[in-house]
């Protein structure tokens, strides 16, 4: 069995390109984040014609996640327990993002997750993001409470680099968002309740985003922060790992490349 996670940037932007990486590399489940668009919007036909089902949550131009599975597709859930809302504006209500969903493929329960961006040190919606991020963890931890045999992938663009060689030079990013040290305690958090980084003993100095300016991608300038963390029963079965860059050359690719990894039957 074969699980990937793809921050796609606008699914109807790329959705040609992203139906030619399922058939090209036999993916089983596929996690989407980004997909930027409502869910009478989503392209179903193309994926629904070479055999996936979908599951989406997507509520405006911003944001929106799916899970595609070719497996089935069962238990949807859109958000997690205690998953924060957010509004920038001081006395509005917050409101629901798009930005977890979860489902249960091939026995699998695959979690699509756009976690916040953090904007700038000191800005608000890094606040928000450490409170998700919070959420999110003891979210986690109560399903391993709950059935320590679980098989659960959390997968997606977590927006946070954990470790320094996630980053092509971290003197660019002293000052920044996705190195903080409570950015990558919150991350370490997650670990901590036993989720493992799975693809990281496969892929050593690889890279899952490149900025569009300045020629990060030939140069080779990028960043680690996409992720499929995995519960031990599942971390059992894994066999390998990659980061497939080929997505991300060409005309129209997105901004993240997809990471897979292979399971044991």
């Amino acid at each position: 069995m074969r699980l990937a996670t793809w921050n796609v940037n606008s699914v109807r932007t790329r959705v040609d390109r992203v139906t030619a990486f399922l058939e090209r590399s036999g993916v089983d489940v596929l996690a989407i984040q980004e997909t930027k668009c409502r869910d009478d919007q989503f392209p179903h036909l193309p994926f629904e014609a070479i055999g996936y089902e979908v599951a989406h949550v997507g509520h405006s131009q911003w944001n929106g996640v799916a899970v595609v599975s070719r497996v089935g597709i069962d238990d949807v859930q859109v958000g997690f327990d205690g998953m924060p809302s957010w509004s920038s504006k001081e006395g509005v209500e917050p409101a629901p993002e798009a930005r977890a969903i979860g489902a249960t493929c091939g026995g699998v329960r695959m979690w699509s997750l756009y976690v916040p961006n953090g904007r700038q040190l000191g800005d608000p919606h890094l606040a928000y993001k450490l409170e998700w991020l919070k959420a999110l963890r003891t979210s986690a931890a109560g399903w391993l409470a709950e059935d320590g045999d679980a098989q659960i992938a959390l997968t997606g663009d977590w927006n946070i680099a954990p470790q320094d060689d996630d980053v092509w030079d971290m003197a660019v990013f002293s000052h920044s968002t996705h190195v903080s040290p409570p950015e990558r305690a919150a991350f370490a958090a997650v670990v901590d309740a036993g989720y493992a980084d799975v693809v990281r003993p496969h892929t050593p100095g690889e890279f899952t985003y490149w900025d569009y300016t300045q020629l990060r991608f030939p140069r080779r300038e990028g960043m680690r922060i996409d992720f499929q963390l995995c519960s031990p029963a599942l971390a059992a079965r894994v066999t390998g790992a990659s980061i497939d860059r080929q997505e991300r050359k060409g005309k129209g690719a997105s901004d993240h490349a997809p990471v897979l990894v292979d399971l044991t039957d």
